[in-house]
């Protein structure tokens, strides 16, 4: 795309389907001068982009340069690595305002210690039972002592796959002891940590939150899938896909189970900021409906993915008017509307993926096809062959397709009938967003409840 005066120039840091997405929302209702930073070619981030440079997100030398030379005002970060190394408080050093909190801030997400112990300080509620460790030998006696299952999580960044379950990951306890001591020594996550949580049982959700500092305004909730194999099974993943209702509830949350999970990030919000943190850009919790109430799970400092490809196609509002408010602490004059339609993600990714993903096998898309029926098509990580519509799969997921419509059966059933337009050999999900699927999830959070009561 050419590149034009007076439009806005943002900066997007990312290549995968959630950037693309972004992207594609920036770009929808205004001319946009688009800049775009991923490590990994994404071709339709190209197709949008003014400037397409290949750097790691990490590379902040690199991005600030960029930044720099194509006159950046306003730049948006879609990965947590970038916030990880503090690319917005860089971008803030040279005057160019981010949607993507500062370093301190973004801890909530990079650490998982640092979030559980700002829940605790401030008594923030959806807490749950935790602890750290650091020492092999002190996890070893705990977890033998212990009288029920945990969830063992690297307290760093492991894009959503380090998370492991005890009854459902491993056979035994010396199975659950022998991954604490890998993360521990090996230091999975970027440190030589391991929080060991009360396992949960419950339906999770997914809500995202745009934040200036001040005023948090939702988005729609999402559910999305992380187990690589339908039914739920195998290892877990970046996410194989997701759904979201017109509604913006989904069949298992209440209102006042969405109101209390928002509530949950805006005590957070004013947790960061009591102790010194201002929180600009998207803030993402995690939360499960159990049978004692809302638990948080996690929270991330960014859109989610796949969860940023259901809500941004739906989004009416200008997307850049938003990111401005972000960053100008306007967000009270913000309009937010969402489409009242459902969503429906599938993730079309390499054979194996989740296991030993095959590399550079060729998918075929017939993307006028599937564009026709209404599916968006978000790019994650592809190889593009030397003919146009064939693109070759990465140890990554690949495309991201996106059927919206008036009810979660009919986005669903057009995702199905875009998979007859792509070709070759992949994996998809086909269980994701069926009917009768969500039936048995409303079926067992009613069980749960009434157990409780």
């Amino acid at each position: 795309m050419v590149a034009k005066k007076g439009h806005p120039r943002i900066l997007l840091v990312g290549g995968g389907a959630r950037e693309h997405a972004i992207g594609e929302a920036l770009c929808r209702r205004q001319k946009v001068n688009l800049s775009v930073v991923s490590h990994n070619y994404n071709p339709g981030l190209a197709r949008l982009a003014c400037q397409f440079e290949r750097y790691k997100e990490t590379d902040v030398e690199s991005i600030i340069r960029f930044a720099q030379h194509h006159r950046v005002n306003l730049a948006v970060i879609g990965l947590e690595d970038s916030l990880d190394v503090g690319l917005p408080d860089a971008l803030a050093d040279i005057g160019i305002p981010t949607v993507g909190p500062c370093r301190d801030a973004a801890r909530v997400e990079t650490s998982k210690l640092f979030a559980r112990d700002l829940m605790r300080r401030h008594d923030i509620p959806g807490q749950v039972e935790y602890h750290h460790f650091t020492d092999v030998n002190s996890l070893r006696k705990f977890l033998l002592s212990a009288s029920h299952d945990y969830a063992l999580k690297p307290v760093g960044l492991t894009a959503g796959k380090g998370v492991k379950v005890m009854g459902e990951h491993f056979g035994s306890v010396e199975g659950a002891i022998a991954y604490g001591e890998k993360v521990i020594q090996e230091e999975i996550g970027g440190t030589s940590g391991l929080i060991v949580e009360e396992r949960l049982i419950g339906e999770e959700f997914t809500l995202q939150a745009f934040i200036d500092g001040e005023t948090v305004l939702p988005m729609p909730l999402v559910q999305d899938f992380k187990r690589a194999l339908e039914g739920d099974m195998g290892p877990n993943t970046g996410g194989m896909g997701s759904y979201s209702e017109p509604d913006g509830l989904l069949p298992f949350v209440t209102r006042k189970e969405s109101d209390d999970a928002l509530e949950i990030l805006r005590l957070v919000l004013l947790a960061l900021r009591t102790e010194g943190m201002r929180y600009e850009g998207i803030l993402y919790g995690q939360f499960m409906v159990t049978d004692r109430g809302i638990r948080l799970i996690e929270m991330n400092a960014r859109f989610g993915d796949p969860e940023a490809v259901n809500v941004l196609p739906l989004l009416e509002s200008d997307f850049v008017d938003v990111c401005r408010a972000i960053v100008g602490g306007t967000l009270r004059n913000i309009d937010l509307r969402f489409a009242r339609k459902a969503t429906v993600c599938k993730y079309v990714t390499p054979p194996d993926y989740g296991i030993e993903p095959k590399v550079g096998v060729p998918i075929k898309l017939d993307i006028p096809k599937i564009q026709s029926l209404g599916v968006r098509l978000f790019f994650a990580k592809v190889d593009q062959d030397q003919k146009e519509d064939v693109f070759l799969t990465t140890s990554s997921r690949s495309i991201a397709l996106v059927g919206i419509g008036d009810s979660v059966e009919e986005a669903e059933a057009l995702v199905e009938q875009a998979t007859s337009y792509v070709s070759g050999n992949y994996y998809i999900r086909h269980d994701i967003a069926k009917k009768e699927m969500l039936q048995r999830k409303a079926l067992r959070k009613e069980i749960a409840v009434a157990a409780y009561r």
